[in-house]
Formats: structure tokens, C-alpha cells, sequence
């Protein structure tokens, strides 16, 4: 967890340095508006390059590379691997796997949205989202560590099957690209706000926000991370309705888990229906999946420990 704390401290001054050039930049645009004509005449090639750069980068004001993260993304990589070692030691000292109660379900759950960050970074620059993710990771360890630690214990009867692995497992790693979704999704609120202030001349307070893909980026790439997330849930809701016929002789009985598991799906489900079906664009696909983000959260932080029914196995 000290790690990530750095890392998201890491991750933080990113931002803050973004806001600081989109500042120098604004400056260097007031002074060559202010040089003249002659300027503008002669400087039409360097024109067509920043604007090819800005196509390229799809932001309004190009970012370079940072020290700050690189730091961060190989801080998280490290604290990944320590968290990786300890989720594993965890199953082996249980002589199972490490997914049978709220603290090993933590332990799992954001080892795997760390994972999938990592993964996707190697395909498209998401680094920017290091403070939301880290800070996300941190506060779920914390309330684990604080709330939901138990010792190790045997595995109830009901939990004694390869569906566990299967199930439990594929959920933890749609949730990682829900996770992603879900902050792609929120910057993407801001960056729409940003763009709709900056089209009426007004200022704006979140200055690093241009460095940032454009909203519409940012939206499609919610879409497609979210689509895989919903995927890999269908695949959970099938999964546990074949473990449930084992365990307990039916296939679906209503229990308060089953249903915020189906009413999840639901909610993604709606979110890609409306927005490839129904136009559903901006900020309204949005706020879908950012409801959808948090049904799982609750589905996870509350339901878990506060809902009584065949799968209450928090342990505490």
C-alpha cells in the first residue's frame, strides 16, 4: 500500500505539471498572437506540424513525456508485483485459492483492476488515469486491511467446487475493466464541461483537463473497455447460475447476491442498448456507466456484509 500511495503521489504532480503547460502554453500563444502579421505569414509549416501533433494527440494542448510518469507507472508495476506475491502467498498459506471471503475478495479484486491497467497500457496511454486507479486500489486495501480482515479459514461446503475458480474469478476481472470504464467515463464528464466552457470563452478550472483526449475519445473508449466488462459478466451470471444448480439444486433462487448480479447486467446491458441502439451520446452514456460502476461496488461493499442470503461468505 506505501507503494501505491507513492505512485499515486507520483501520478498527482503528473497533473499538476499538466496544468502548469497548458498555463505556458496559453502564455506562448498570447505572445506570438502579438507578433504581428509577418509572423503569421511566414509561419504556415510550423502551423500544419502543431496541428498534425494535435490530431495525433487529440487533446487541445499536446503533452510531452513526464519523469513523474514514468515514476508512477513503474511504482505501480512494483507495487503490482508485491500485491501479486501477497495474494498467491495468501491462497498457498489457505491451500486454496484466495477468493473465500471479503478480505482475500479485495485482495483479488484490485490486484486484477491493476492488472488489467497495466495490460491496457501496453495498447493505448492511459497513464493519466494512474490517480484515479491507484487512488481507487488504495482505498479498497485500506477498508480490507481496517474491516474485512480474517484469519484463514476451511471452505464451506457450498464453495468446495472448480465453479468457485471460474466464477469468482472472471467477475473480479470484468470489474477491473468496469473499473476503467467507470474513470474513463468520469474524466470524460469533465472534459465535456471543459470543451463546453471553453466554446463560450470561459475559464476553466481543471487547466490539465487539455491535456486529455477529447470527450469523444474518451467516450469511445469507455464503450470498448466496458463492452469486454460486460462480456466477462454475462459470463459470471452463467457461471454462478451452473455453480448454484451444484451447490444447492436450482439454477436461480432469487437471493439477494443473484439479483444484484442480474441487476448489474441489466444496467450495462441498457448502457450498450442505448448507446449503439438509441443515440445515446455525451453525457448520458456517462452517467450509465458510472450507475453501473457503482451497482457493482455496492454489489461488492454492501450487499457482501449487510445482506443476508446463501452467499453471505464475507467471513465477518
Amino acid at each position: 500500500m506505501a507503494i501505491y500511495a507513492v505512485a499515486f503521489i507520483a501520478f498527482a504532480i503528473d497533473l499538476a505539471k499538466r496544468s502548469a503547460s497548458v498555463d505556458a502554453q496559453a502564455k506562448a500563444s498570447v505572445a506570438d498572437a502579438a507578433g504581428g502579421s509577418s509572423a503569421a505569414a511566414g509561419g504556415g509549416t510550423t502551423t500544419l506540424t502543431r496541428l498534425s501533433a494535435r490530431m495525433d494527440n487529440d487533446a487541445a494542448s499536446p503533452y510531452g513525456r513526464s519523469a513523474s510518469l514514468r515514476i508512477g507507472v513503474s511504482l505501480t508495476v512494483l507495487a503490482w508485483a508485491l500485491h501479486l506475491a501477497a495474494t498467491v502467498l495468501r491462497g498457498v498459506a489457505a491451500d486454496r485459492v484466495p477468493w473465500a471471503n471479503m478480505y482475500e475478495f479485495a485482495m483479488t479484486g484490485t490486484v486484477l483492476i491493476v492488472t488489467v491497467f497495466l495490460i491496457v497500457l501496453t495498447r493505448i496511454d492511459l497513464r493519466f488515469l494512474g490517480t484515479f486507479l491507484t487512488g481507487l486500489v488504495l482505498v479498497l486495501l485500506g477498508v480490507a486491511a481496517l474491516n474485512f480482515y480474517v484469519e484463514i479459514a476451511p471452505l464451506p461446503p457450498a464453495l468446495q467446487s472448480a465453479w468457485l475458480v471460474i466464477h469468482v474469478f472472471v467477475a473480479s476481472l470484468a470489474t477491473g475493466f468496469f473499473a476503467i470504464g467507470f474513470a474513463l467515463s468520469t474524466v470524460q464528464l469533465f472534459q465535456f464541461q471543459r470543451e463546453s466552457l471553453a466554446a463560450e470563452a470561459k475559464s476553466v478550472r481543471l487547466r490539465f483537463l487539455a491535456t486529455l483526449p477529447s470527450s469523444f475519445t474518451l467516450e469511445n473508449l469507455a464503450y470498448r473497455v466496458n463492452i469486454i466488462g460486460f462480456i466477462l459478466w454475462t459470463f459470471t451470471l452463467m457461471a454462478g447460475s451452473v455453480w448454484a444448480e451444484q451447490a444447492w439444486g436450482r439454477y436461480w433462487g432469487w437471493d439477494t447476491k443473484e439479483v444484484w448480479t442480474f441487476i448489474i447486467w441489466v444496467i450495462y446491458a441498457g448502457y450498450i442498448h442505448a448507446r449503439a441502439t438509441r443515440g445515446w451520446r455525451g453525457s448520458r452514456s456517462a452517467w450509465l456507466a458510472i450507475i453501473g460502476f457503482s451497482a457493482v461496488l455496492f454489489n461488492f461493499g454492501i450487499v457482501n456484509v449487510f445482506f443476508k442470503g446463501l452467499h453471505s461468505y464475507s467471513g465477518l
